[in-house]
């Protein structure tokens, strides 16, 4: 197993050094990569693609590390520099605030970049290691040990990840998008035409049902429900997404961006997905969506994706997962230049990364 480190420094990371020492011990390390000339040097030269990689960064009390976006600034620049690499973060603090935060910003920034992230992809150490209370209590283990772990577990992960080439691939689309004036459903008509037939298509709504959010049921009661697949509160989320979601093999959600945020049913919809989780996680599934705003903001949506579905319920973030365009009214997305040929590319894009180029099935409609 071999990784590429990216580790900026910064003044005070005696903890993460320690960490990441006991976390790389059986893997071999290919490059450290601590500045970001050295960091500009690799990307401009191709040599971190198709890599495996570590970002790794200390935050002070601020949570700033100046050194970490100088390092962003040069992968937002860079565009492909990642491509088809996959990657792992590890953040650590001295505080309670910034370093999940941060952690969001890294893999959305790398995954503009074309880098991959394998589930759960953040190890984050804050300053109390509180965070490890439920996981040191279950292994019976200090804080500081469960952190170790996780950490060591994380870089296992990563340095052993294999993209996916599902044998018969299968795609969920999630939306609540209104057929007559949705932009965003209409560029999904536009990417959808465009995906090979060998994928096998299911398209749900949840505008018309009545999608009650999670109500946090106690521990035992969501697992009791979950071990049949169900959940307390019913409804279409039981009835038809619970078994469409674990019949597929990606996840596709159509995003509107409403006030810089997700919609309440798609938010509705994450949230209960909870108890299915716990029944078995979604790590062999990959991840995509379709972002339109009316102004602006739809990095911030692809935030909360990243947040709510790969950092927290395990799905793969594949390289360049979503495509976000800016439309206000209604069909106005048709008129964004070269839209069509945009949303062929995200669609070959798409059959790319569930493997069917790789296994030379890949056929245009």
């Amino acid at each position: 197993m071999e990784l590429i480190v990216i580790w900026p420094e910064q003044n005070g990371e005696h903890r993460l050094k320690s960490v990441l020492t006991y976390a790389l011990k059986d893997i071999q390390i290919l490059q450290t990569i601590r500045d970001p000339g050295e960091l500009r040097s690799a990307a401009s030269q191709g040599k971190l693609q198709k890599k495996h990689l570590l970002f790794a960064a200390f935050l002070g009390e601020s949570g700033i590390n100046l050194n970490l976006y100088g390092m962003m600034e040069i992968l937002r620049t860079c565009p492909g520099c990642l491509k088809d690499s996959v990657g792992g973060i590890l953040i650590d603090g001295t505080g309670e605030y910034y370093t999940k935060s941060a952690g969001r910003e890294v893999a959305r920034t790398a995954n503009r970049a074309g880098c991959w992230f394998v589930g759960r992809p953040l190890t984050e150490g804050t300053g109390s290691l509180q965070n490890y209370s439920i996981i040191a209590a279950n292994e019976k283990c200090t804080l500081h040990e469960a952190y170790l772990e996780s950490a060591r577990d994380l870089a296992k992960r990563v340095a052993s990840f294999q993209k996916p080439a599902y044998q018969r691939p299968r795609m969920l689309c999630i939306h609540s998008c209104n057929p007559s004036t949705s932009n965003t459903l209409m560029l999904w008509n536009e990417v959808k035409k465009n995906l090979p037939s060998g994928i096998e298509m299911r398209e749900i709504s949840l505008r018309n049902g009545a999608i009650r959010d999670c109500a946090g049921c106690p521990y035992d009661m969501c697992m009791y429900f979950s071990r049949n697949s169900g959940c307390f509160y019913g409804g279409p989320i039981v009835e038809e997404v619970y078994p469409a979601l674990e019949e597929c093999n990606s996840l596709l959600l159509l995003c509107p961006n409403y006030n810089d945020a997700l919609g309440a049913n798609l938010t509705a919809f994450i949230n209960r997905l909870t108890a299915l989780f716990r029944k078995k996680p979604f790590a062999d599934k990959c991840l995509f969506s379709l972002i339109v705003s009316g102004y602006s903001g739809g990095d911030i949506l692809e935030r909360q994706l990243i947040g709510s579905l790969n950092m927290n319920k395990s799905f793969i973030l594949p390289g360049n997962f979503a495509m976000a365009e800016t439309a206000n009214a209604p069909g106005s997305i048709m008129e964004i230049r070269d839209i069509q040929k945009k949303a062929a590319a995200f669609a070959d894009h798409i059959s790319a990364c569930m493997g069917m180029e790789r296994r030379g099935i890949h056929d245009t409609v």
